[in-house]
């Protein structure tokens, strides 16, 4: 894909966002949202290769589905309530078919099939605009609308994902696809607190996306497209692996790094709403997360793999490699939790 093309898909990714971010009327989110999708189909499928192309006729007919989900709740809100706003969303129809096609939106299990598979079948730059950028736009529909969702149904979507995301991908070899259910359960969380506190769940989404960015970016560098690919970082780098190894540790919520904001002040805030069981079970459901991570950190920074060079570290890393990124991402993805309190007022 030429830069002139890809700077356009991305212009318009963005518009697409900031359209749905910033709408109060149903239509112009819808129109908002299937900017957005169209925009991340070509960067989907840039590769030219079968299972690209699978990726974006999957990504596009789950995402078509879902936008006409949401354009038929609003709908019906609008015959029984006479307005197109979105804050007004109170018949139970609407609401349920929404927090569905929100669901399917991000990923949310039972919902969320469609999203591993994507994200392995594409590069890791679109893996990373997947699970960062475009969960802005649904995220947005559900902030202004969480007063009117249905909390039970949110809480019930927000346990399936962290338990299947964290259960999932157990089993998996692949980052791509550890990463993918790593976001399914990040979202669970977002999805438990969010009827409950928005503050909580705005910060949480900005933690998440850095953590997010952070893995992705170290990926991106060491070209680690598997579990085994890992076992180089150290070679190549050994601060990049110790910077991989605490950022694998935050988003497994370990204090006392960024990761452990969220999932402290959700648990506080479903036990303070008498929710203990919940919180009970959300907790052992991160462990399962907690180890496919510890597994790539034991792969990263404890396994080194058969060295043909003389030389202890190899430092090959490309002269044009791009760090503001990672270093950024990576310094806020290990070190904010003294920060919380200025997250909270």
């Amino acid at each position: 894909m030429s830069p002139t093309i890809f700077s356009i898909m991305l212009s318009s990714l963005a518009t697409g966002t900031i359209i749905t971010m910033t709408s109060h009327h149903w239509l112009m989110a819808w129109i908002g949202l299937e900017i957005n999708t169209l925009a991340i189909i070509p960067i989907i499928s840039m590769q030219h290769n079968p299972r690209a192309t699978e990726a974006a006729t999957k990504y596009f007919l789950t995402q078509a589905a879902a936008s006409s989900l949401i354009l038929f709740s609003s709908l019906i809100n609008a015959w029984q309530t006479g307005t197109w706003d979105i804050t007004q969303l109170s018949t139970t129809q609407s609401c349920i078919l929404l927090t569905m096609a929100l669901s399917m939106k991000l990923g949310l299990a039972p919902l969320h099939f469609w999203l591993p598979e994507v994200i392995q079948g594409t590069t890791m730059l679109s893996a990373l605009i997947i699970t960062t950028w475009q969960k802005l736009a649904p995220m947005s529909l559900i902030y202004l609308t969480s007063n009117n969702l249905s909390t039970t149904t949110l809480l019930i979507l927000g346990l399936l994902s962290t338990t299947i995301g964290g259960w999932a991908g157990l089993n998996q070899t692949q980052t791509r696809k550890i990463m993918a259910y790593s976001s399914i359960a990040h979202l669970g969380w977002m999805a438990t607190i969010a009827s409950i506190m928005t503050n909580i769940l705005t910060m949480n989404l900005i933690i998440y996306l850095l953590l997010t960015m952070a893995m992705f970016s170290s990926f991106i560098i060491t070209k680690s497209k598997t579990i085994q690919d890992t076992s180089t970082t150290w070679t190549n780098s050994p601060y990049l692996g110790m910077l991989m190894m605490l950022t694998l540790l935050s988003l497994g919520g370990l204090p006392p790094l960024t990761g452990f904001i969220p999932k402290w002040l959700i648990l506080e805030q479903l036990t303070i709403q008498n929710l203990t069981t919940l919180a009970l079970f959300m907790t052992m459901a991160a462990l399962l997360s907690l180890f496919f991570y510890l597994r790539l950190t034991y792969t990263t920074t404890l396994t080194l793999s058969p060295n043909t060079t003389q030389a202890k570290f190899k430092w090959r890393f490309k002269l044009n490699t791009t760090t503001i990124p990672i270093s950024t991402t990576m310094v806020m993805a290990v070190f904010l939790l003294p920060l919380t309190p200025t997250f909270l007022f």
